[in-house]
């Protein structure tokens, strides 16, 4: 019997024993032994969902896939027959696989320090490159190694991207899990960097498998029909998305462009199927509505950024009258934000502007928490113009003033801000759906990149300052009591 069936039979036997009855009950792996202390220990086990002997089983399975006395070819059939038994296991016998990945096959700690010490010492000699090489070789995991057979069958790269995308809910309350998330994040980065990212135009042209990704993936502004999908990508609108090799049919990042006249307030015009297309004679705005990312396992892994400049560079190729590029963002934070802050919020705007906020709303008494009461409760807020001074001015402190750990706070504009564009306009009342009101009380904001300012921002970023427009500036309260 060849190697490769007797690992296929090894691993039916044990997930026969695993599918019996009194194995798959719902059980928790426990906290306290890690899966040495576990596979070193009886083979009774507690509340864990598999017996040291079974996790013994595995762990020499997984060996087996990176033994180097094997090909490539031989490797990643191993590890085309593991995932096979993995896709059909309890979540919980998968987080004992992640956890003797994570605890089995990092760096040898013992080469590590040896070759740490040495390269301290060589340091400043003529020795120093090499000793350097030893370090960079030692850090090197066996996780390496295993993920990259998992990566050559055919379907290998979307099985740890599922992987990961299953993990990370997990790394909050099981730190053993940190350094298996980090490998694949790292190795995500390298396989899958911009350099070998294909960018290919979506149309309503474009197979109907690939079509449905779309609205499949939208993140931003639910796709509701066919026909809001077509009007997406009509001939005044854009949708590109960038590609990998070993993932052809599914983009891993897409965006979605509007071709206009001037730079959109309101993200209602825009997903108006009964609309007609814009003059793109007289296009000089190309708008980003939406950008959404497909796959939860390339958390952290970035992509957004040069999707955006390889966009509008081909944009501009085609349309060579554009002028300006912008976003229409949602605010996703904003409504939590305001609402934890109000009182400090209210504190500034002074005694009298506070009173006529609150009597705007029908209120007799100054109070933050029935003020936020008071504006849920309303069903149109387009009509109230003290109303709109305080929101816009709360939404311009969020997002031009306010940071978390040196980063903006909201999430979005961490994004964009990042990338080097800056907080152009705060639009009020600018997405009425229920998701936009949930997140922002339907209030919107364009981000603008200006190519000759972006590394211009991206300093002024850094140094602390987010980039804002003069419009933005002057919406400024001041900054005090804020967190």
């Amino acid at each position: 019997m060849n190697r490769p069936h007797w690992l296929e039979r090894g691993m039916k036997l044990l997930r026969s024993k695993l599918d019996q009855p009194e194995k798959q009950t719902a059980v928790v792996v426990s906290e306290d032994r890690s899966t040495r202390e576990r596979i070193d220990a009886s083979l009774k086990h507690r509340d864990e969902a598999l017996s040291s002997r079974s996790l013994r089983k595995i762990l020499s399975q997984l060996n087996d896939i990176i033994d180097t006395k094997v090909s490539e070819i031989e490797g990643g059939r191993r590890a085309k027959v593991f995932a096979k038994w993995y896709e059909l296991s309890l979540p919980e016998i998968r987080l004992d696989v992640w956890l003797l990945m994570s605890e089995y096959f990092g760096p040898d700690a013992k080469k590590v320090m040896s070759a740490r010490e040495e390269y301290t010492q060589a340091f400043g000699t003529q020795d120093e490159g090499a000793a350097e090489i030893k370090l960079r070789r030692s850090l090197v995991s066996p996780r390496t190694r295993l993920f990259q057979r998992f990566a050559a069958f055919e379907g290998g790269l979307r099985f740890l991207l599922s992987l990961r995308s299953e993990l990370i809910p997990h790394l909050k309350n099981n730190k053993r899990l940190v350094a298996l998330d980090a490998e694949l994040e790292n190795l995500f980065s390298t396989w899958l960097d911009v350099a070998f990212l294909e960018l290919k135009r979506l149309s309503w042209d474009s197979p109907a498998s690939l079509i449905e990704k779309l609205i499949q993936y939208e993140a931003v502004h639910d796709i509701r029909s066919w026909a809001d999908l077509k009007n997406r990508l009509d001939s005044d609108r854009r949708c590109y998305g960038f590609f990998h090799p070993n993932l052809p049919n599914e983009p891993l990042i897409f965006v979605e462009v509007a071709l206009l006249s001037e730079m959109a307030n309101s993200i209602t015009p825009l997903l108006d199927e009964n609309a007609a297309p814009e003059n793109l004679q007289k296009a000089t705005v190309a708008i980003f509505y939406s950008i959404s990312n497909t796959q939860a396992g390339l958390r952290g892994v970035g992509f957004g950024d040069s999707l955006i400049k390889r966009v509008v560079q081909v944009l501009k190729d085609e349309f060579p009258k554009l002028k300006t590029f912008a976003t229409l963002s949602p605010i996703p934070g904003l409504k939590p934000w305001v609402t934890k802050n109000i009182d400090a919020l209210l504190e500034r705007l002074g005694d009298k502007e506070a009173k006529a906020l609150h009597k705007s709303l029908g209120l007799t008494e100054q109070s933050g928490a029935e003020l936020i009461k008071a504006i849920d409760g309303l069903e149109n807020l387009s009509n109230n113009a003290v109303l709109e001074s305080f929101m816009k001015h709360a939404a311009a402190v969020y997002l031009g003033q306010t940071q978390l750990e040196g980063h903006p706070m909201d999430a979005v504009a961490k994004f964009h801000l990042h990338n080097g564009a800056r907080v152009e306009r705060i639009n009020w009342c600018a997405d009425p759906s229920s998701k936009g009101y949930k997140q922002s009380w339907g209030m919107m904001v364009n981000y603008l990149y200006d190519l000759r300012k972006l590394d211009r921002h991206r300093m002024l970023l850094a140094k602390g300052k987010i980039p804002v427009s003069p419009d933005v500036e002057s919406l400024f309260l001041p900054l005090q009591k804020v967190s």
